[in-house]
């Protein structure tokens, strides 16, 4: 699943991107151009994409749902004035479904609600430079994190920054009403009401058996063992590794400096090994059994019953290669395959390593995406995995 970046790009200026958790201004139409190129080489590859927003579009065109969609935006962007609010709900219920789409993606203009009227309160003079009722979520073209499959259920983030809470609300509705997902077929790992935060770029499923999270900045250690709780009662999961990375925004998910590119191989940013901790997490009669491992490679040997493994250095272990490539996500690989991973092609460096470990990389252009510091794997978020076995 993606989402094609729109006009919620459009509407971010340098006064409100660190608000809107985005770090640079970028071109939208050359950013379409390289998202389009993204999709197409996934499908040229046999893979279906779905599109974020054309999948909540068809979910609003029944009028209930509609409804509750538009109570519960307001609930969770609305203004602290029940007058306000009431005048946004009257708004949004004489929209297509396509048009509420738009405006709960892309934001609601205090000049788009009505110009013609004054200020409608104290607080509107106080902030009459801000120009939202409603703010764009420019990150929501990263799919990967509202979000992630795991074995047949779906886990459905609860995001450590209240600014991306629309994002799982959608999610949830997709899973909810659309009949893609089947909802009676699949289960529910996580809610996005949930109180530990949790988010998909800190999930890698490696195998049918064992999951993969990080524990960072934006996922929690409870989140971590709520979620393997239900994974070991009721779904073929039996390990979840626990990776403890530092918690700052440079390392934000653990997928932004560790992912898997074939059944033994991992790219990951040198020395990030040495600064994590690992955790092997199994079930117990009463409760969860907790093992620290002697390191993450050895972690990984166990997990995944193998003589060895090979951590691939990003930007052939050179440090300041590896530094100046990890800007523009370098270990942010996604695999489309055992052994094949797309990847922008900046990166030469980290490119070239890969390569000469065997691994087949598929190069896209990503001068505009990487604006928002994210990579392929940030961008798309897996469904259904073919059986490999």
């Amino acid at each position: 699943m993606l989402h094609r970046p729109g006009k919620e790009l459009e509407r971010l200026t340098p006064a409100y991107l660190e608000e809107l958790l985005f770090d640079d201004i970028p071109w939208l139409y050359q950013m379409q151009k390289e998202h389009d190129a993204f999709a197409k080489v996934m499908e040229d590859r046999g893979t279906k994409v779905y599109y974020y927003e054309k999948l909540l579009e068809e979910v609003l065109e029944e009028e209930d749902v509609a409804k509750k969609f538009i109570d519960e935006l307001i609930e969770i962007t609305g203004e602290d004035n029940d007058r306000i609010n009431e005048e946004i709900r009257q708004f949004l219920g004489g929209k297509t479904a396509e048009e509420l789409v738009e405006i709960a993606i892309s934001g609601l203009l205090k000049s788009d609600l009505d110009a013609g009227l004054e200020k409608r309160s104290l607080g509107d003079y106080i902030q009459r430079d801000y120009p939202f009722y409603i703010n764009p979520i420019p990150n929501l073209y990263f799919t990967r994190d509202p979000g992630a499959v795991i074995g047949d259920g779906l886990s459905i983030s609860k995001m450590n920054t209240p600014a991306r809470d629309r994002e799982t609300m959608f999610l949830q509705y997709v899973y909810e009403y659309h009949p893609l997902i089947k909802k009676e077929k699949t289960p529910l790992w996580y809610d996005y009401k949930e109180k530990s935060s949790i988010e998909g770029g800190d999930v890698l499923v490696l195998s049918d058996e064992v999951v993969a999270i990080g524990v960072s900045e934006r996922t929690s250690a409870r989140a971590v063992e709520i979620i393997a709780q239900r994974l070991f009662d009721k779904a073929p999961v039996k390990k979840v590794l626990a990776i403890q990375i530092p918690f700052t925004r440079a390392y934000m998910h653990l997928d932004t400096v560790f992912t898997m590119v074939d059944h033994d191989k991992f790219t990951i940013y040198p020395g990030i090994e040495k600064a994590v901790k690992a955790y092997e997490i199994t079930p117990g009669k009463q409760g969860l059994l907790v093992k620290e491992k002697a390191s993450l490679q050895q972690a990984l040997q166990d997990v995944l019953k193998l003589p060895s493994v090979n951590l691939i250095q990003s930007g052939g272990g050179d440090p300041i290669t590896a530094a100046r490539e990890q800007w523009n996500d370098s270990t942010n690989t996604l695999a489309i395959a055992p052994g094949v991973v797309v990847t922008y092609n900046r990166n030469e460096a980290s490119n070239k390593t890969l390569r000469s470990h065997g691994i087949e990389v598929v190069e896209i252009e990503g001068s505009e995406l990487v604006r928002g510091r994210g990579g392929p794997r940030c961008m798309s978020m897996p469904l259904v995995r073919e059986d490999l076995k």
